[in-house]
């Protein structure tokens, strides 16, 4: 298994309508993420300790909202907050 993010439920749902260079910079830190938990939880698989809580993230004057999956190897990104136009 190989650790990736996600948007949960779906992309749509998620940043459906939000402005493209937000969703380049939250894709970034998206991608940082992953290496953080990559390099955390070597053995995410095998991962047997409770999850971690949902954590909130500022990104390009917004914010979103995440949890780790180490079981899964997942970073899922399940709310976004755009930045004021």
């Amino acid at each position: 298994m190989t650790w990736s993010w996600e948007y949960l439920p779906s992309e749509e749902r998620v940043i459906g309508g939000a402005p493209a260079d937000f969703v380049a910079a939250l894709e970034h830190r998206a991608a940082e993420l992953v290496r953080a938990a990559e390099a955390l939880y070597l053995d995410g698989a095998g991962y047997e300790g409770s999850g971690e809580p949902m954590r909130h993230l500022d990104v390009a004057g917004g914010f979103m909202t995440y949890y780790v999956v180490p079981r899964l190897e997942l970073v899922a990104i399940c709310q976004v907050t755009p930045p004021i136009a």
